[in-house]
């Protein structure tokens, strides 16, 4: 082949590489558009399954209690079916809204869940039950001003990590103000007492700086010093050393510190594969405590059985799954960082509830989102879910930003 053919040769090959490229890139946008309408999609139809399994399984698991307490099995399924139209509304809103609002009222949103677990460590607005005050009554309504820090913290956090994305590598910068901001709301939230909470709060924003790309000495020296922090938190309150020490060995104890995971334990065992049928619960008749709220994933094993149970957990993973892509594919650094804080205080929350209820992990009062009762739990998980789809929405034609942003974080690691 003579010099002219093979250079002939080469600028046809050129060509057709420019026109696959070119194509590539005309088809990449519509392509990104399905595929993330597809994730809107199974992101709600998790949610909405798991929402509506969360109405059956309170109404289930309190018909005994309410009907006990209040002469209705029909109150707390009533209360919880207003608290899921709120929350729907909340998403629909959030879904609505630009997320790039949320950075402007980040501060404000801080401030006021301030003011909020202020207000309800005072005697006379806080409500208390079972040793936490953790409400606050406003007539028939019932606030929790943690489960609104946990949308506030996560917020702030994104805006503060996204504003500082190049000075991410000087402790500074890292250290201030992320510190004070998320340790005030922690140490506001340990004089209910509320440790569970905490615990979900300080993971959220550890795995928000972690996804800023902090480099890892950093993260090993913050993981260290939280769990440090944790176990002395553990080791200076006797009610909390007792459920320390009742996790290792519930039966060491079983009418006392161990008595509550020991009937949660015969509760999920007498499930089986099928359940007992819905509604046919023996534990919930007063063995379990907290039946409709911190344990119902107990009432909705042994109801529904272990094949119940796995198909509760396959929507929760198909959830944070599809979150997860959303953050991936979020068009700016703050959508990335806000999606990944919303996606690691659910998926936080979701391991802490079941490690609880399983034995696998020490008695905290973490709600289950979307299935245990509680109108706060409710209504913030599901405006976290509309922010969710807000980003999802603006995000179809974020690959080259997303690219970048990986890595940057990869180099600030590595240095």
């Amino acid at each position: 082949m003579t010099r002219a053919a093979v250079t002939a040769t080469r600028r046809q090959s050129r060509a057709r590489a420019r026109f696959r490229l070119v194509t590539t890139r005309e088809h990449a946008a519509p392509a990104s558009r399905t595929s993330n309408r597809r994730l809107v999609l199974w992101l709600l139809g998790c949610t909405t399954v798991l929402t509506l399994t969360g109405l059956v399984m309170v109404l289930s698991a309190s018909s005994v209690s309410a009907f006990v307490t209040y002469g209705s099995s029909f109150v707390f399924f009533q209360r919880q079916s207003v608290y899921a139209l709120v929350g729907i509304a909340g998403l629909v809103a959030a879904a609505r809204t630009p997320y790039a609002a949320w950075q402007r009222v980040a501060a404000p949103l801080y401030v006021g869940s301030l003011v909020l677990l202020v207000l309800v460590l005072h005697p006379a607005a806080g409500h208390e039950a079972g040793g936490s005050a953790r409400w606050i009554e406003f007539g028939p309504v019932m606030i929790q001003p943690s489960e609104v820090a946990k949308l506030a913290v996560v917020t702030l956090c994104a805006t503060v990590l996204a504003k500082k994305w190049k000075k991410l590598g000087e402790p500074s910068h890292l250290l201030l103000p992320l510190l004070p901001t998320t340790g005030l709301v922690c140490v506001l939230v340990m004089l209910q007492p509320d440790l569970g909470t905490t615990v979900v709060i300080a993971g959220a924003v550890f795995v928000l700086v972690f996804a800023a790309g902090v480099r890892l000495r950093y993260l090993f020296m913050g993981a260290l010093v939280g769990g440090l922090l944790g176990f002395v938190l553990i080791m200076s309150a006797d009610y909390r050393r007792a459920r320390f020490f009742s996790f290792l060995n519930p039966w060491a104890d079983p009418q006392n510190t161990g008595y509550q995971l020991i009937q949660s334990l015969i509760a999920l065992g007498s499930g089986g594969w099928t359940g007992v049928g819905i509604g046919a619960s023996r534990q919930k008749w007063m063995y379990v405590p907290n039946s409709h709220t911190d344990f119902i994933f107990s009432i909705l094993g042994e109801e529904l059985g272990l094949l119940g149970e796995i198909a509760v957990l396959l929507l929760f993973a198909g959830l944070l799954f599809a979150g997860i892509r959303i953050a991936f594919r979020a068009p700016d650094v703050f959508g990335r960082l806000l999606a990944t804080g919303v996606v690691a205080w659910l998926g936080l929350q979701t391991v802490v509830n079941l490690g609880a209820v399983t034995g696998l992990l020490p008695v905290t009062g973490v709600p289950l989102p979307f299935v245990s009762f509680g109108g706060s739990s409710l209504v913030v998980s599901l405006t976290a879910v509309g922010i969710l789809v807000s980003i999802a929405r603006a995000g179809s034609g974020g690959r080259d930003s997303r690219t970048r942003v990986g890595r940057d974080g990869e180099r600030r690691r590595a240095r």
